[in-house]
């Protein structure tokens, strides 16, 4: 490599001499052989001699001169290599700019434009990485993707390009935590390998990445086999690179990084002293001013603290520290790596405190996390991370000098978290939490601040989200216990109307997203001209969102129309009357669903479980419950196990258990409910149950002594439920007062694919048919005709529908229930996917309705609440598995007491609920009590 540039220095004075036309070509190709310099042994003086020399060439090509995409191309290369090791946001964006006029100047069908397309999306990654700009991910997906669509199978440049377009989802998935985007990552760094056979140029680099992206997945997947195959990719990649190789010093880092994964993961010594090793014998290789060196020392750093926890030998931390600060010299102000080197530093500090008690530990951990928060500014993507670790410092030297000073100040880094002004991520949601344990530990006054905080986190970064079931793992996560866990604090604090607020804002989150989409706007429209033509445009943007609905991929195109859709909701906002436009409703606007009676909502936290019931006119009514969460979820495992069970042995035995813990439920939970009400409302009174948390798998309904001349809670009350009181407003603007014709449809199918028949489906369809063909117009759908599309066709003209099937909850990804059709799955997905023309109210005479994911219960993601969603205001639905033979007294009952109950010749799908109570009464001592109390009502 020396040889080489000091061979075109050598041509450039030849050239200056003789003023040649040639001089252009030849400054780039020493600009060019200094790169390569550069990326040997990271001098930086190459790269800005090279800098400067592409621009000399630059400047003696005119704008019409068929190599100045060349020059400009060389300067763009070196540009970005430079922002690598500098981090000046001058010489990215002067990148991006040449790109792109290198780009205008390769139209379609010149031989670079496809490295053009790929240079110019790298340089936009790194400018998302640095600015949190996702626009400029999804650009340079689209941009690496044209590329891809130019190097077909068989070109050269296509392992190059799958890598490039691998890495991207990779850092979108980082920050928006779609595993989609994960999955995409790692399938395209796959069929790259694959293109790089033993012998390709390209196959080293190819491990590299396959292996990289693997770690990624192990973390977030927590799968402990995608660590041995990284270990094996590293190992080939090393296999690749013999003594003297230019690539091995970064490859023996990369195996010890990888081994440093597993041992951290399986805690296998031999893993982490060959990773001390391989650390070791890379910082040999690498020179004191290689800019990779502090990335080096504080690999070989961390790992030397994870042997002093193992071994406890404090030579080891002691080491760790020194290699920590040569790290940190090497990284001044300005360097990209010195906010990790910051925080690496303080934690090692951390560790060797907890050993020695040496109060200047703790005192300088304290100013390093203040050093790494001087370098985020307002709205930087690493902000909430540092005021979340420079607080937590703080309150450890708290708890062991007991200066009240360092807490307040603690909190008052917490408070900063509400500032946050760009696009939350996963970490900013993670700070919130962190700033909710510590107050809640601290009993501090800022609790309800920290739970508002990180519940507008969940709303904003849900928000961003395209709509689609693949974002159900990311809600899940980021959402947990939080709104549950604020509903204990706000009613421990006295404040009953917050509590109804907040658990309403973080409950059925991906529900209240999709229903963005579909917010009435009569009122709007109605306001102005201004208003009307605003809600076109909302309309028009949120019906493309909903049509884009579970798209295979988190396409630019969605992200447009997300940005677009967020961008004209700001513009509702600001008009008059209108300020509060699609934000987290107020306990004055969630009290209209108690219109027709309290809802009752029962919240289970590991704080404490309590009761609100919410009436129209009158603040909440608290009840606190003598029961844990732990208990409520205990004797929830015990009814899904025991539900499980039905039917298949000694029925008398599980009666009698079912009894024990309907009882339990009665004394812990509704009986005190019950002694409330009977100052609120009158005996055989509607009200709707809203439970939370495991109270969800619960039949609340059910719950009595079970005693004689004691009564149970069907006596006092007719029992519905709702999954959140904006759910059961919604569902009350639904009801239709259309006066018309209304349309019945039966379907049924009893020979499913795949499934077990189902022998009483006919006669449970003319049962129907029966009773209700004389109300309205009647359609029967069953055997051959009840298929996937006969069933959506059915839902678009339906205002009442029977549906008879087998119900296939699925617990692990529940927009994947359904309902078994002829030939397949009829699924939650397709259900939203259905035009519905004014539905009313929906039976669904099948298992599991009611069932979604069980470690997310408070999503509500089943196939009741999707009926709900897509406009059945009453719902029949069922909690566990119904008997084939006995749900058609079940039916039968419900009918004759629906009929029974309408008046004028017209059924109301508002009496449903009645006509389910007193049907379910009828037949208390004909069926199970199982199937007595396994249909509830939802809705109005």
């Amino acid at each position: 490599m020396a040889d080489e540039v000091e061979m075109w220095r050598a041509a450039l004075q030849q050239y200056l001499y003789d003023h040649s036309h040639q001089l252009p070509d030849v400054l780039d190709n020493l600009a060019i052989s200094l790169v390569h310099r550069f990326q040997q042994r990271g001098v930086l003086s190459d790269l800005d001699e090279a800098v400067d020399l592409h621009r000399a060439a630059l400047a003696r090509r005119a704008a019409t001169h068929p190599f100045r995409s060349n020059s400009l191309n060389g300067l763009a290369v070196a540009l970005q290599l430079r922002f690598h090791q500098r981090g000046v946001q001058s010489d990215l964006d002067e990148a991006i700019k040449l790109h792109r006029d290198i780009l205008a100047l390769r139209q379609p069908g010149h031989p670079d434009r496809p490295m053009s397309l790929a240079n110019l999306a790298h340089c936009l990654q790194d400018r998302c990485v640095r600015l949190n700009v996702l626009s400029d991910l999804d650009t340079a997906i689209e941009l690496h993707q044209a590329a891809l669509e130019i190097c077909l199978p068989g070109h050269r440049l296509r392992p190059q390009l799958l890598h490039g377009l691998a890495d991207s989802h990779l850092h979108r998935f980082q920050r928006g935590g779609v595993l989609l985007d994960l999955g995409e990552a790692t399938r395209l760094n796959r069929a790259a390998l694959e293109l790089c056979r033993p012998g390709h140029p390209d196959r080293f680099g190819s491990l590299m990445n396959l292996a990289n992206n693997l770690v990624v997945t192990s973390h977030e997947r927590h799968v402990p086999p995608d660590l041995d195959e990284v270990v094996s990719l590293h190992r080939a990649a090393l296999a690749l690179c013999p003594i003297g190789h230019p690539h091995r010093m970064m490859s023996l880092n990369s195996l010890g990084a990888s081994l440093g994964h597993r041992f951290r993961r399986g805690g296998d010594p031999s893993d982490l002293d060959e990773t001390i090793e391989l650390h070791r014998d890379a910082l040999v290789l690498c020179p004191p001013d290689n800019p990779y060196r502090p990335g080096f020392l504080y690999n070989l750093a961390n790992r030397l603290v994870d042997k002093f926890q193992q071994r406890n030998v404090l030579s080891d931390l002691d080491e760790a520290i020194e290699k920590h600060r040569a790290a940190l010299a090497l990284c001044p102000l300005g360097h990209p790596d010195r906010y990790a080197s910051l925080k690496n530093l303080a934690n090692s500090l951390r560790v060797r405190y907890e050993q020695r008690k040496i109060l200047s530990d703790v005192d300088e951990e304290i100013e390093l996390h203040r050093g790494a928060l001087a370098l985020c500014p307002l709205g930087h993507f690493d902000r909430s991370m540092a005021l979340e670790s420079l607080a937590l410092s703080l309150q450890y030297r708290f708890k062991w000098q007991g200066q009240s000073s360092d807490m307040d100040e603690a909190f008052s880094f917490y408070a900063q978290l509400s500032q946050q002004s760009h696009l939350v991520s996963r970490l900013d949601i993670c700070a919130a939490k962190s700033w909710i344990a510590s107050a809640e530990q601290a009993n501090h006054r800022s609790v309800l601040d920290a739970y508002q905080t990180a519940l507008k986190f969940v709303d904003k970064h849900v928000a961003v989200l395209a709509p689609s079931s693949n974002h159900f793992d990311v809600v899940k996560k980021v959402v947990s216990s939080i709104a549950m866990d604020a509903f204990s604090c706000c009613v421990r604090h006295g404040a009953l109307t917050h509590a109804v607020e907040l658990v309403e804002q973080g409950r059925a989150v991906l529900w209240t997203q999709l229903a963005r989409l579909r917010t009435p706007l009569d009122d709007l429209s109605a306001s102005s001209a201004a208003g009307n033509t605003l809600a076109e445009e909302f309309k028009k943007v949120s019906s493309s969102l909903r049509k884009m609905f579970d798209a295979k991929e988190e396409s630019p195109r969605i992200r447009q129309l997300t940005a677009q859709w967020d961008d004209v909701v700001s513009r509702i906002r600001q008009l008059p009357d209108f300020s509060r436009f699609l934000l987290p409703p107020l306990c004055s606007d969630l009290q209209k669903a108690a219109e027709h009676g309290p809802v009752i909502i029962v919240n289970g936290s590991k704080y404490s479980c309590d009761v609100l019931i919410v009436m129209r006119d009158r603040d909440p009514t608290h009840i606190p419950l003598d029961i844990t969460l732990a208990e409520v979820s205990e004797l929830s495992a015990e009814f899904q196990s025991l539900t499980r069970r039905v039917g298949s042995s000694d029925h008398q035995l599980e009666t009698h258990k079912m009894v024990g813990m309907l009882r339990k439920l009665w004394a812990c939970v509704v009986s005190p409910v019950v002694q409330a009400l009977r100052g609120l409302i009158d005996p055989g009174s509607r009200i709707w149950w809203c439970p939370t948390a495991d109270f969800t798998l619960l039949p609340l309904h059910a719950a009595g002594p079970y005693e004689k001349r004691r009564h149970n809670l069907s006596h006092f009350y007719v029992s519905s439920y709702t999954s959140t009181l904006a759910a059961l407003i919604r569902a009350r603007h639904h009801v239709s007062q259309d006066t018309s014709i209304q349309q019945f449809v039966a379907i049924g199918q009893g020979n499913p694919d795949g499934g077990k028949e189902l022998r009483y489906v006919a006669t449970e369809l003319n049962l129907v048919e029966e009773r209700v063909a004389s109300f309205m117009s009647f359609t029967s759908l069953s055997g051959v005709d009840a298929t996937v599309q006969g069933a959506s066709d059915a839902l678009s003209r339906a205002q009442w529908l029977h549906l008879a099937c087998h119900g296939v909850p699925n617990r692990n990804q529940p927009f994947a229930s359904s309902f078994a059709m002829r030939d397949g799955p009829f699924t939650i997905m397709d259900i939203i996917r259905s035009r519905m023309q004014n539905p009313e109210f929906a039976f669904l005479s099948a298992c599991h309705t009611t069932v979604g994911d069980e470690s997310s219960p408070d999503e509500a993601i089943h196939l009741a609440a999707a009926m709900q969603f897509s406009g059945f205001c009453s719902v029949v639905g069922s909690m566990w598995s119904v008997d084939d033979e006995v749900v058609r007294e079940v039916v039968r009952a419900f009918y004759d007491a629906l009929v029974e109950e309408g008046g004028e010749g017209r059924l109301d799908c508002g009496r449903a609920a009645v006509a389910l109570h007193v049907g379910m009464k009828t037949l208390r001592k004909k069926i199970p009590l199982e199937q007595q109390i396994v249909f509830v009502h939802i809705g109005v």
